[in-house]
């Protein structure tokens, strides 16, 4: 998996051995700006890094070493605040805060450049771009725009210009933003996906306000007991974990406290009915927490903070409880303080 070190303008590189944090050879690899978002495309050949310059691709060895592409030049100019590259790795869906624009950039899945100097666009209805997601059926892009609510934009990846007609999911209230969306993943037993999810602030009640909204996929029709209270402000980041089985959210802040929290829901299906059930405990991560992901194996779930305290945390999941998170990784990304702003992990 890798990190972005915003102090430094570096990505640092890392696998598990033996339950230690391990950089990958020639980790860290300096940028030539600042960081802000990061992706790994689905065939896990091809790392794009966004920064103040553009975005930048760099091809992935069997080692998980980087090297550079397109002769260190960038692919785009775009300041990409978020972006996901398709299931069939030949288009990198990005967004810019500022812009109400979506960008797709028509990328070879062989060599991860651009196969065009054309990129294709869709208007957004809002500036504030938050998040991007795409569907792993690779039906619809998603991109959470504040107060402008979620963007909901057909793809096809087969078409010149892979963007549809887009629609909106308004905050749930005037004074509420949608600022992180996800998607339910694929698994055995399923054939598109279940769910969509909205993390957004101001929409559960109490003094932690942030709430988690959930969708049916496909129809987007929010399910009974949506929003669900998250126990935090600011829904930074969702991972539905691979089985289907889990969804967690990562509290960038909590009322009352510095300390970031993941909170996490199981979710079970009766009659076709998909309901959520929160799990009995929140688990701490550090301070102002970013972005969280599942690795390649399944077995840890991964968590960078922008405050440090620690840098990353790394949890499995319990052998005995399911779905509780047991932390067992705590360590620095690189000097610090480095403000780790963003994480991707191998697919």
């Amino acid at each position: 998996f890798y990190v972005l070190n915003f102090t430094g303008s570096q990505v640092a590189g890392f696998y598990v051995n033996a339950g230690k944090l391990t950089a990958l050879p020639g980790s860290p690899y300096t940028l030539s700006a600042a960081p802000i978002a990061i992706t790994v495309a689905p065939n896990n050949a091809f790392l794009y890094v966004s920064t103040l310059s553009g975005i930048y691709v760099y091809t992935i060895a069997s080692s998980g070493q980087l090297t550079l592409g397109n002769s260190a030049n960038a692919i785009s100019g775009d300041q990409a605040t978020s972006m996901q590259v398709d299931s069939t790795n030949s288009w990198l869906v990005e967004a810019v805060s500022g812009a109400a624009t979506a960008f797709a950039v028509h990328v070879s899945p062989s060599t991860g450049l651009p196969a065009s100097t054309i990129e294709e666009t869709v208007a957004l209805p809002n500036t504030t771009i938050q998040q991007v997601a795409i569907s792993p059926d690779n039906t619809f892009a998603f991109v959470a725009m504040g107060s402008g609510g979620t963007a909901i934009i057909p793809f096809n990846a087969g078409n010149t210009n892979p963007f549809g007609k887009i629609s909106t999911i308004p905050a749930k209230n005037s004074a509420g933003a949608a600022i992180s969306v996800a998607v339910d993943p694929i698994t055995s037993t399923t054939t598109t996906p279940r769910l969509l999810y909205v993390g957004e602030t101001a929409a559960s009640s109490g003094s932690n306000t942030g709430g988690l909204r959930v969708f049916t996929y496909g129809t987007f029709q929010e399910i009974s007991g949506s929003p669900f209270a998250i126990d935090g402000l600011a829904p930074s980041s969702i991972l539905p974990f691979s089985t289907g089985d889990f969804v967690y959210v990562l509290n960038r802040q909590v009322s009352g406290s510095s300390t970031g929290i993941i909170k996490g829901y199981s979710i079970a299906s009766s009659n076709s009915v998909l309901t959520l059930t929160a799990l009995g405990s929140t688990f701490s991560v550090g301070t102002n927490p970013q972005a969280m992901v599942e690795d390649n194996t399944g077995a840890f779930v991964f968590a960078v903070n922008f405050g440090g305290n620690p840098d990353l945390r790394g949890f499995t999941i319990d052998a005995t409880n399911a779905g509780i998170l047991d932390p067992v990784i705590s360590g620095a990304t690189g000097t610090d303080p480095v403000q780790a702003n963003a994480i991707a992990a191998m697919h």
